[in-house]
């Protein structure tokens, strides 16, 4: 027959119409052949009227609209609410001044009685002996240094080697002798090397010194070097921000100076020293004897 479609041209057609059905173009062309038999028969309606014999198109779905930055708000002005107030935390255990108050009638060799043979921190590992202090139970000055040393891990004495001997030039300097003062370290045994006591070892020991002070009750209190200062004045500040001024600890006047072991490292700065002394000289109503250390 003349005009017949192959038939693999016609299956090509086909898999192409497919196609093109798949991607949504139903209405890809149009019967003529249909056209011509509604153009022969006469009807009523007009063309535009077989609009609803023609299989409706896929509605294509729109795009989705571009994303746009959201406007900028200003914050709400309003107050938020107010969060319900949190419980009373509870009350936490006496300070290290605390404790020393509420220890009654207490004495020098009670508190010895209870440092016993410590082993509360580490120092305890290397020391040969528990250096407590020595001196005045009574006096009225009292010098409160770092730790001992070699010397006095040795004789169980605090202040007995070179720096020692300095102190105790420094001490009959302002009139005194060493039975007339109270002295005293922040630890009570010796740390390894001579280092600097560290916070745990300050924190378990300086509570004995505390009762000591309690109990001495001195009119002034002398701290050598830093380590003494900031254990009373509980401050990380350097001994050099209040050295040689008078400060309030409890009942005492305190007065922070520097250590004799670091003026003899240091000889320059013994009469600044000495300038300190001379003020605690005045408070106790001292005179001096003899010349400066």
């Amino acid at each position: 027959m003349p005009g017949q479609i192959p038939e693999s041209l016609q299956k090509k057609l086909t898999e192409r119409l497919a196609f093109y059905e798949d991607l949504g173009l139903d209405l890809f062309y149009r019967d003529r052949r249909a056209m011509q038999v509604f153009a022969s028969q006469p009807s009523a309606e007009s063309p535009q009227d077989l609009s609803h014999l023609a299989q409706p198109a896929r509605q294509e779905q729109p795009l989705p609209k571009p994303f746009a930055k959201p406007a900028f708000q200003k914050p709400v002005s309003a107050v938020p609410p107010k969060p319900a107030p949190l419980p009373l935390p509870a009350p936490a255990g006496p300070s290290l001044f605390d404790a020393a108050d509420k220890i009654k009638d207490d004495t020098l060799l009670r508190i010895r009685e209870d440092l016993g043979e410590c082993t509360r921190c580490k120092l305890h590992k290397h020391r040969h002996s528990i250096v407590f202090g020595d001196g005045n139970p009574k006096a009225e000055l009292v010098f409160v240094g770092e730790g001992p040393g070699a010397d006095e891990d040795a004789q169980g004495l605090p202040f007995v080697g070179r720096a020692g001997k300095l102190l105790t030039q420094m001490i009959e300097a302002m009139g005194l002798q060493r039975k007339d003062v109270y002295i005293c370290n922040v630890v009570k045994c010796r740390p390894p090397e001579n280092r600097t006591p560290e916070d745990d070892e300050i924190s378990t020991c300086s509570p004995f010194l505390l009762r000591q002070l309690e109990v001495i009750s001195p009119k002034v209190i002398v701290c050598l070097g830093a380590v003494a200062a900031k254990t009373l004045l509980q401050t990380n500040r350097g001994i050099s921000h209040f050295r040689g001024q008078w400060l309030d600890y409890r009942n005492s006047k305190l007065m922070a100076t520097y250590h004799p072991a670091y003026l003899l490292r240091n000889p320059n700065a013994k009469p600044e020293v000495w300038k300190d002394l001379q003020k605690v000289m005045a408070v106790l109503g001292l005179r001096a004897k003899g010349k400066s250390a």
